[in-house]
This record gives structure tokens, sequence and C-alpha cells, in this order.
């Protein structure tokens, strides 16, 4: 089985073009540089609320109303696009509750015999990426809401990669998307596989490691071959 998708994201977001994307955004005035942000990790999160557009940092991995344990959102973290209506961690807040996670871009690992490269997929512009998410309330109380990604079908680029993408929404759907009461079957349409222009770089192994969270996690390392094996 293939790991998690999408499970480690890019932050590196200017607020000129956050609010290109969204246009004026109220809650935080700035998003720190992050470069390997990892479930269970607080993130910046674009929300709709009434006719404003927040930006605010939330907790990544969803916990459903009702989790008899906090720990269910470390599983949470992926919701597959196919199914939001079915699965009942999901049917509510795919109904009332959808989000955007902006980001820079984000990391997949690429497996040839043993070795596994990570990979970064970012836009060609360099322009953020906008996410389909979830989010729901933290149950019971007042800290950060907690959120899933929306995942779906590879595109071409992903597909000899993994079976899943991050449901990357194009600039018209985003009103659609986060948009209370828009209707379900124009949802789906929105999280289907990205066909705009992403490209992919292999990246050094310090992002293999959560801790590790600076430029050097998206610096461009180049694959050399010795003797079968890719170093």
């Amino acid at each position: 089985m293939l790991a998690a998708m999408c499970g480690r994201i890019v932050q590196e977001l200017p607020m000129a073009a956050l609010t290109e994307l969204f246009g004026p955004l109220e809650g935080l005035a700035a998003v720190e540089p992050r470069y390997n942000v990892a479930p269970t990790q607080l993130v910046a999160v674009v929300r709709a609320e009434g006719t404003a557009r927040t930006l605010a940092r939330l907790r990544w991995g969803l916990i459903p109303q009702g989790a008899r344990d906090p720990a269910i959102g470390a599983k949470l973290i992926n919701a597959r696009a196919e199914t939001l209506s079915e699965r009942p961690a999901y049917r509510e807040p795919f109904a009332r509750r959808r989000c955007v996670v902006p980001a820079s871009g984000f990391y997949e690992w690429r497996t040839r015999g043993q070795r596994k490269t990570p990979l970064y997929f970012h836009r060609a512009d360099r322009r953020p990426l906008a996410l389909a998410a979830l989010w729901e309330p933290w149950p019971g109380g007042p800290a950060p809401a907690t959120f899933t990604i929306v995942t779906c079908p590879p595109n071409a680029l992903l597909r000899q990669i993994h079976d899943r993408m991050p449901a990357l929404l194009h600039p018209d759907g985003l009103r659609a998307w986060l948009d209370p009461a828009a209707d379900p079957t124009r949802l789906r349409e929105l999280l289907v596989p990205y066909e705009g222009e992403l490209e992919q770089r292999p990246v050094g192994r310090a992002v293999n490691d959560v801790q590790n969270d600076g430029p050097d996690c998206v610096r461009e390392e180049i694959e050399r071959e010795v003797q079968g094996e890719l170093f």
C-alpha cells in the first residue's frame, strides 16, 4: 500500500500572493515561512466567514465531533474526494465547513529499489497552490480547529509516483469551494486531477526529518547514477 498523500507541504507565502489569489484576508497579517509542514502541526488555512475570508492557523488532522480520542486526527490527514458524502467523519464538513490550504508546493517520495527520493512539486510560475480541505471546530473547546486535505486521482505528472494527489483548485473554483451554500454536484466537479502547470524536482534528504524546516528542504539536489543505483 502506498503512503498517505498529501502528507507534507511548504508554505512560503507572501501576503501579496495570497491576496492576489483569495482577495482581502482577515485574521493573520502574515504567514511565517515553513518548508516542511507536517500533520498534527498548525498550518495557515483560508476559510469563509460570512462575506469575509479569514486566514487562521488550524491543526492538520481532522478530529470529528464526538471523537473519543483526539489522537484520531493523526489518521485523518487526508480525505478521499470520491467518498466525502459517505464517510461520517467528512459528510458534515463537506456540506458546511470547507476551507483551502494555500501552499507553495508539496512533497512526495519516489521509490526506486531500496532508495526513496523526495520530490518537490510546485507551480511553474511559483504562484500559490490552493489545496481543497475540510475543517472542524475543536470538540468541546476553544483550541484550534482541525482540518484534512482532500485528495483525488493523480494527474500525468504524479501517476508514476503515487495513486493519489491533493485536490488542487483553480482560481475560478475557489469561490464555489468556499461558498457554504454551493451545490455539492458542482463541488465534486472541482475535485479532479489538476491539469495546470506543475513542475517537480528532487530535493535533499533534509525533508525526511520533520525537525528540519528551512530553505534547504526545497533546494534541488541532482540525482546521479552509480552502478545502477541513484544517489
